[in-house]
């Protein structure tokens, strides 16, 4: 394991490792749903989408929400992970 990984402050790009995300999670949630677009017109509506999903789901309570962008040389995508408590039935 490279000294980086050990401790991700001694780099400034460094990723931190599993145990340091899962530290971060406060609100406990039992359902997860992702959007993601990669064409340019498709990014443009990812908002309106997960609107429209949040609002098709009174029932669910919000728990956290993170948006990763990645790209390769010719694409661009951006994901949009929802993480909610819903009421089991």
């Amino acid at each position: 394991m490279s000294r980086c990984a050990r401790n991700p402050a001694r780099h400034p790009n460094a990723v931190p490792s599993l145990a340091a995300v899962v530290r971060w999670a406060v609100a406990p949630f039992n359902g997860v749903k992702i959007f993601s677009a990669t064409m340019f017109a498709d990014r443009g509506q990812l908002g309106e989408r997960v609107t429209a999903w949040m609002a098709s789901g009174p029932h669910r309570k919000l728990a956290d929400i993170i948006v990763t962008q990645s790209s390769d040389a010719a694409f661009h995508c951006i994901t949009i992970s929802i993480f909610y408590q819903e009421t089991m039935r």
